[in-house]
């Protein structure tokens, strides 16, 4: 069964940073496109950047910049270190996977963690 778990949420104020983990498990996952998404209050889940499994990267507009994904298959866990945090990133943010080439469409990805909470103050 695959499972993957996130940590490292948590309440900052605008500026900061804060660096979050996605723990894989029950899969080997150094093959598969790995995502962030993240859902505000009121809003629909959105892409926020995809690593492929030869670790490129993409981001979207509104964190390309501040936002850097990664991996450590070694460790069947992706990062996301977030800067410059501000109030308008404040959602709860997935990880996702699919065993093909990442996407920014959250349809295609058929793994999903159980998300981690950010809120940043401002």
């Amino acid at each position: 069964q695959e499972q993957l778990v996130e940590s490292g949420g948590g309440l900052v104020q605008a500026g900061d940073s804060l660096k979050l983990s996605c723990a894989a498990s029950g899969r080997a996952f150094g093959g598969a496109g790995m995502a962030w998404f993240r859902e505000a209050p009121g809003k629909q889940r959105e892409w926020v950047a995809y690593i492929t499994s030869a670790s490129r990267t993409n981001y979207a507009d509104s964190v390309k910049g501040r936002f850097t994904i990664s991996r450590d298959d070694a460790r069947s866990t992706v990062y996301l270190q977030m800067n410059s945090l501000k109030p308008e990133d404040t959602a709860i943010y997935y990880c996702a996977a699919r065993f093909g080439a990442p996407t920014s469409s959250r349809q295609l990805y058929d793994i999903w963690g159980q998300g981690t909470q950010v809120t940043v103050s401002s």
